[in-house]
């Protein structure tokens, strides 16, 4: 089981309230990501969990249990950081294994454990290597490793992956999902990165200033966004968003409409602009649209084969059943 339920869980610094009343559970098993902007509280509400920080007020519940003063080496719980924090002297073998060192577990259940571990994130050519003879999504895996083998009731990770260059990013992600699949643990995972949110995720919690804006599955936040904040940070490239007399047409204060639903036309539409930058990549293009009423620019995503250039006359026309409405206070209405 790895349940994990957050009751009325507040942290403050001091006189600064970083995290006000909050609720949330993850239920066992689940694929949970923290997204949200830098300073909105995603690592220090993991550290929370993880016992890492001490709680202001509230309760933190494992598997039904109160956890609020259990110790962070007592919860059950396995984090893996972003910078790997593996011991450099120590082979991946004894890198694996100290966790379980460090808990009295027997060599040869260690051992199985290690075996088991390295089969699943194929490290098993690499135990005898330091982590200085190994690439950067090698340690990682170690550091992941390292975490399985503790056979813990949920997984924690905090940002793993930033330190990689945007191929090893990708492919990690793949591991991290499919080792997600196979142990069937509850994983919460956290990001700045809306992209690995979407691609990873069965929940996202999207946090803004300690709040948590909306809870959902990856398409019900990129079809049913709450309010604007979420409407404009899921989703890549991000959804316009258009305000002024564009939208009191519709009666509302903001209308949202995301790259992909809008057609896009050289003779005709209900928008004319022209094309600023123009982002090529392959199948599709990403044209940046200048002069579009209260949207400027405005993202479009069109063919990778339409032929456009800086500077060409443009017509848009937003396709009006995938129009997203909000109302002054910045919520949806429609």
């Amino acid at each position: 089981m790895g349940q994990i339920k957050l009751n009325q869980v507040t942290k403050s610094f001091g006189d600064v309230e970083v995290i006000p009343p909050l609720d949330l559970t993850i239920e066992d098993g689940e694929f949970a990501v923290f997204v949200g902007p830098s300073g909105c509280g995603k690592s220090t509400l993991l550290r929370l969990i993880a016992g890492l920080e001490d709680i202001t007020s509230g309760h933190i519940e494992i598997d039904g249990k109160d956890a609020t003063n259990v110790p962070p080496a007592k919860r059950g719980l396995a984090m893996v950081f972003q910078s790997y924090a593996l011991y450099p002297h120590m082979s991946v073998r004894k890198n694996i294994a100290f966790p379980m060192k460090m808990a009295g577990i027997d060599e040869a259940e260690q051992q199985r454990r290690i075996d088991a571990a390295a089969k699943a994130l194929n490290l098993t050519d690499y135990l005898d290597r330091r982590p200085g003879q190994l690439s950067g999504g090698q340690r990682q895996r170690v550091a992941i490793g390292r975490a399985i083998v503790r056979e813990p009731a949920a997984f924690l990770f905090d940002e793993p992956l930033s330190n990689l260059d945007a191929a090893l990013r990708v492919g990690m992600r793949l591991e991290i999902s499919e080792l997600h699949k196979r142990l069937e643990t509850t994983m919460i995972y956290v990001t700045h990165d809306q992209v690995e949110a979407m691609t990873m995720a069965d929940k996202i919690v999207v946090l803004r200033a300690g709040h948590i804006e909306q809870v959902g599955s990856p398409l019900e936040l990129y079809h049913s966004p709450r309010n604007e904040f979420v409407a404009g940070f899921i989703g890549s490239p991000k959804m316009n968003l258009i305000k002024g007399a564009e939208a009191a047409k519709h009666g509302v204060a903001t209308i949202g409409i995301r790259p992909e639903h809008t057609d896009v036309s050289t003779t005709e539409g209900l928008w004319e602009g022209r094309v600023g930058v123009a982002e090529h990549l392959g199948s599709d293009t990403f044209l940046h649209i200048h002069g579009v009423p209260d949207c400027d620019p405005m993202t479009v995503r069109v063919d990778g084969e339409l032929p456009v250039k800086h500077g060409d006359k443009i017509f848009l026309t937003p396709q009006l059943d995938k129009l997203h409405k909000f109302d002054a206070q910045g919520l949806r209405v429609s």
